[in-house]
């Protein structure tokens, strides 16, 4: 990735004139089967975009609430777009259409109106659930009833993909607009892009401009994330799989620690894990042996694997289990 950044072809992205950010941008809006994409700095960034995209500022977003926007964005939706989010379903992270459909609101002028559902895949809160298409197919179906956008959070969406069998056009198909990270299981350095239509996608750019996105010659990062998905299509995706067998195995010793309160089976890359003692104390005990994971709660850990986590080091985890899980 180093080397692909130093030897890029570079130009001026603002003026649409870097070479590797548009090679990249058409790229991905294949791979996602939409018409264009707009390259971001971060995932936050490419959801806020695509809440503006969607609505005028006093309407209300649906959103699980599990959800990346609602828990982890700083408050963006108010401060940028100024809408406010409604928060539903359970700890899964997946909404039904009933719960979907009782909350649309706007037909009195004293109700915001409900004009976006918004849906992540996988969940990263819910240690990495992923969002059936049957389930996709049937939430979107009740939003278009009820004239509702619809916006996907895919950060992790290859990953969603290769554990249902899938691609990540499938699973966005259903979807007006679709964000995606680089930089999560595909490990490039920086890097989302957002898609949808060339209307959206115009119109995101002046969005982006506006959040302080504009970059100039940036496709030095954008030849980083052209090499991450080189890499992951190699092998039919390969390098995701043994992610989330190496989760797996992780869970699965987790499940015999005293420690250890109860395991979120996990569909993908993430084990989310309760404990007896404190999160925090968990986690000392953990990078004590040279195993870093991320609180989630007072008594809930979150640990990721992705393509520096090798065998070895996943070795070494279940080793520090012993010690810090006793």
């Amino acid at each position: 990735m180093r080397r692909a950044m130093a030897e890029a072809d570079v130009g001026d992205d603002v003026f649409r004139e870097d070479p590797t950010v548009r090679q990249l941008e058409e790229r991905v809006a294949d791979l996602l089967g939409k018409a264009d994409a707009v390259f971001v700095p971060s995932g936050v960034m490419g959801n806020q975009i695509a809440l503006r995209l969607h609505t005028q500022p006093g309407d209300e977003v649906v959103v699980p609430e599990r959800s990346h926007v609602f828990h982890y964005e700083g408050g963006g939706p108010a401060a940028l777009s100024g809408v406010q989010l409604r928060p539903i379903g359970d700890l899964s992270g997946i909404p039904t259409v009933e719960e979907v459909i009782n909350v649309v609101r706007g037909a009195y002028d004293w109700e915001p109106r409900t004009t976006l559902l918004w849906l992540e895949n996988t969940v990263n809160k819910a240690g990495g659930r992923v969002v059936p298409l049957p389930t996709i197919a049937a939430l979107a179906e009740a939003a278009r009833k009820h004239g509702l956008a619809l916006h996907l959070d895919g950060a992790r969406l290859w990953n969603a993909a290769v554990a249902l069998g899938s691609t990540p056009a499938a699973l966005a198909a259903a979807f007006d607009t679709v964000n995606v990270c680089l930089s999560k299981g595909l490990g490039a350095p920086i890097g989302s892009l957002l898609a949808g239509s060339r209307e959206q996608m115009t119109q995101a750019r002046r969005v982006r401009k506006l959040f302080g996105g504009g970059m100039r010659q940036v496709g030095v990062i954008a030849a980083a994330a052209s090499i991450a998905l080189d890499d992951f299509e190699r092998d039919d995706y390969a390098m995701l799989r043994a992610d989330h067998r190496r989760a797996r195995a992780f869970a699965d010793a987790l499940d015999s620690c005293a420690g250890v309160r109860q395991v979120t089976p996990p569909d993908t890359n993430i084990v989310l894990f309760d404990t007896r003692d404190p999160a925090e104390q968990v986690i000392a005990r953990l990078e004590a042996e040279g195993v870093r994971a991320v609180q989630f709660g007072p008594y809930t850990v979150r640990a990721t694997f992705h393509r520096d986590v090798d065998d070895a080091a996943l070795e070494t985890a279940l080793s520090a289990l012993e010690t810090a899980l006793a």
